[in-house]
């Protein structure tokens, strides 16, 4: 891979702010703006990133799964946090918050539940499809045998 020291430096200092953003955002998205779509774009982008600085085979080592892997955890996640309303409530995707009760000082616990776990599940699936689409992209791309623009054709 041919990518700049400049670029392979900031992507390097970037990455970690990027992936802590897109938590952030993946972490407020069931009471604000966000969720885990946003959250798994952002994290997308240091997917993309990453992949552009440093070449295919060192983002595939990065991820540490194949993307599938991780789209199919995700999808996995995304139905189990919809089934667990089904379980509790008899409907599903509604809201389970065991952890988080109405008492008389007001809300007390933590708001962990059903919807958390629907969220970082799209949060996987949206990193994971995003990789595989890009890998594919970039390993169908350019052959290097291929004469650069301007030059003449044999």
């Amino acid at each position: 891979m041919n990518s700049s020291l400049i670029l392979r430096t900031g992507t390097r200092a970037l990455v970690p702010v990027f992936l802590l953003v897109a938590i952030l955002v993946l972490l407020r998205g069931h009471n604000e703006p966000g969720g885990g779509f946003i959250g798994g774009l952002l994290a997308a982008i240091c997917v993309a990133l990453y992949e552009k600085a440093f070449g295919v085979d060192e983002a595939r080592r990065w991820l540490r799964l194949p993307p599938m892997t991780i789209a199919g955890i995700g999808l996995a996640a995304a139905l189990l946090g919809g089934l667990w309303g089904v379980v509790e409530h008899g409907m599903f995707l509604t809201g389970v918050w065991p952890l988080y009760e109405y008492g008389p000082d007001g809300w007390t616990g933590w708001p962990v539940g059903s919807v958390l776990l629907f969220d970082t599940g799209v949060f996987l699936v949206v990193v994971g499809v995003v990789a595989a689409i890009l890998f594919a992209l970039e390993e169908a791309g350019i052959p290097e045998d291929r004469p650069e623009d301007g030059e003449e054709h044999s």
